[in-house]
């Protein structure tokens, strides 16, 4: 199995966030936390004006920033799928890898007195079905799956890890292919 990531079509989300509300469900995650996000953007002037939303959660970085930042080996990657996942017991609330990654994916945990982070649902990959917040996903804009089978899912349409309102992917390498509306690419931070 190659490394293991997720795929987004910005072209088709609706934004209706069922990709939040069933990561949040799953891992029972309190008010005001959340392991997956869905951000809005809009642009343009009258009559052309434009809307996109992105869902992002972990990227499974290739390099994470999160993993060489902890001090207690907390957050590793599975040699088989490539995900970055974390070992909460072993956590010392010290949030350096809330800070050290550039997308701001791990989240303090009060309710745990621990950080937390998306595993990919590793759980459910390795019993043969997808992540939740992919399941949840009405439209299939989420996709989850080896990046190279998924490239080539994707056929003659662009796929970009960068956007400008996402960090520079050269800093951890995403495992994150998104379809991207035209005028994303060109919008500011």
């Amino acid at each position: 199995m190659g490394q293991m990531g997720f795929s987004f079509n910005m072209n088709k989300c609706t934004g209706c966030k069922s990709c939040v509300i069933a990561c949040k469900e799953v891992k029972n995650l309190e008010v005001g936390v959340n392991y997956r996000k869905v951000h809005h953007y809009e642009g343009g002037t009258f009559p052309q004006v434009w809307t996109a939303s992105l869902s992002i959660a972990c990227n499974h970085c290739a390099q994470p920033s999160c993993l060489t930042a902890c001090p207690v080996a907390a957050i590793t990657k599975d040699g088989e799928t490539g995900l970055v996942v974390q070992d909460q017991r072993m956590c010392i609330v010290c949030e350096r890898c809330v800070r050290a990654c550039p997308y701001g994916e791990p989240a303090y945990v009060a309710s745990l007195l621990s950080v937390g982070k998306c595993d990919g649902c590793i759980e459910y990959i390795k019993q043969g079905s997808d992540p939740v917040c992919v399941a949840a996903c009405s439209t299939r804009t989420l996709r989850f799956g080896e990046l190279e089978e998924l490239r080539k899912s994707y056929g003659s349409l662009a796929l970009t890890s960068d956007l400008p309102v996402l960090a520079d992917s050269s800093q951890t390498t995403p495992s994150l292919l998104i379809v991207a509306r035209p005028e994303m690419l060109n919008s500011a931070k």
